[in-house]
This record gives structure tokens, C-alpha cells and sequence, in this order.
């Protein structure tokens, strides 16, 4: 029978991680539901107009970002168009494809709500930073 190895695993510095995690997140969906919109809405704004410049903003780019199944990225873009927010067209290079952009109004919004997480990341930052620090510089073994 293997001998386990009983090493520490700091739990308080993995809570306390992801804790700053939920309030960044927390904040992050109140700024969204206060400017009209929801928190996964502006993600996916987000994530278009994040993409690297080499990268086309489509339907899968989006669901790649996001994490979500390709369906759920139609809806989610078809949401997004029918409140203003981007378009949809089909790639005239290949008609499978169709690209997102944001439109002059999902820009204003995007640029709002952006400024907002960036004056909120300036003062989380900090506290997120060494909660990082704190859960992955301490020694994380599982047993043999």
C-alpha cells in the first residue's frame, strides 16, 4: 500500500481567489444590468470587438470566445442585432460564414461599460493580483 503524502493545500487562498473573482464578475453584471444590457451581452460585445485584427469576427470566432456552443452564439447574435447592437452579414468569400460587427450604437456601449470594468479592474486589480499570488505560489500537491 502507497504511503500518502499529507500536504497542505491553503483553501483559504483559493477561496479568497476566487472570491476576488466574484466581485470583479458581481460588479461586472450590475454595470451591464445598469446600462441596458446583460452581462453576457457585453461579453460578447466584447469579445468581437476584442478579436485580434488577423481574426474575422464571425459566428464561431464568438462561440470560441465565449465558450459556448455555435447555436447558442446565433441566438446570443441574434439578440445582440435585434436591440442595435451589432450586424450580421454573410462572408461574400464564403457564404457559411456569416460576420459580426458592432454597429455605431453597440460601440458607444461597449466604450461606456468598457471604461467602467477598467475604473473598477484599477481598483481591483491590486487585491486581485495577490490573491493570484497568494493561491498560486503556495505548494498544491495531491496525494500519490
Amino acid at each position: 500500500m502507497k504511503r500518502q503524502a499529507a500536504r497542505q493545500i491553503d483553501y483559504q487562498a483559493l477561496a479568497g481567489f476566487r472570491y476576488e473573482i466574484r466581485r470583479y464578475l458581481h460588479f461586472g453584471q450590475q454595470a451591464a444590468r445598469s446600462a441596458g444590457i446583460d452581462a453576457q451581452q457585453y461579453q460578447a460585445l466584447l469579445a468581437i470587438k476584442g478579436l485580434p485584427r488577423r481574426e474575422k469576427a464571425t459566428v464561431g470566432a464568438l462561440a470560441e470566445q465565449m465558450q459556448i456552443e455555435h447555436h447558442t452564439a446565433v441566438e446570443l447574435s441574434g439578440r445582440l442585432e435585434r436591440h442595435g447592437w451589432i450586424r450580421r452579414a454573410r462572408s461574400r468569400a464564403d457564404r457559411r460564414e456569416v460576420l459580426l460587427r458592432l454597429t455605431p450604437r453597440g460601440e458607444r456601449l461597449l466604450k461606456n461599460l468598457s471604461l467602467l470594468h477598467r475604473r473598477e479592474l484599477r481598483s481591483a486589480g491590486p487585491r486581485l493580483i495577490e490573491a493570484l499570488g497568494s493561491a498560486i505560489h503556495r505548494r498544491i500537491v495531491v496525494a500519490h
